[in-house]
């Protein structure tokens, strides 16, 4: 349990949640190769899942088209992963919720108590505090692959 009270689900949860998302939003995702947000997301898109960056500039990242908002993303996606500030992260799920997204995770050191109650209450899965590519290895291989 996160210091607040929040529950990340549990590694079969977690597990599962890995093995049935295709199409994931990636919130924060930098142009720049060296940054965490980018690393990760390749890291995804090697594993076959679709990326949809969401970035404030830029047209195309990782040959993605870019959104501004998971608003905006055509028929949405199947999870929101994080890549923003603490400060940012309810004006992030505002967004995820308003999109409807089944899933939302953040990367470490990202917990927003409030936020995730918001969402646990409007039955999407919250995770937060933990890195989507550390747990997609230790859960599934990284040499899994999207069928």
């Amino acid at each position: 349990m996160l210091e607040g009270g929040h529950a990340n689900p549990g590694e079969d949860a977690r597990r599962a949640l890995l093995e049935k998302v295709r199409r994931i939003a990636v919130v924060g995702l930098s142009p720049k190769p060296y940054r965490d947000s980018h690393r990760v997301a390749r890291y995804l898109q090697e594993r076959g899942y679709e990326v949809v960056p969401v970035y404030p500039r830029e047209e195309t990242i990782l040959g993605a088209k870019v959104y501004r908002r998971v608003q905006d993303i055509p028929s949405g996606v199947d999870l929101v992963d994080v890549f923003r500030r603490r400060e940012e992260l309810p004006g992030v799920f505002d967004d995820a919720l308003a999109a409807r997204s089944p899933a939302i995770w953040t990367q470490l050191e990202c917990v927003d108590e409030a936020s995730a109650r918001r969402a646990v209450a409007a039955g999407v899965t919250v995770v937060m505090d933990r890195c989507i590519m550390v747990d997609h290895a230790a859960l599934l291989g990284r040499n899994w692959r999207v069928s």
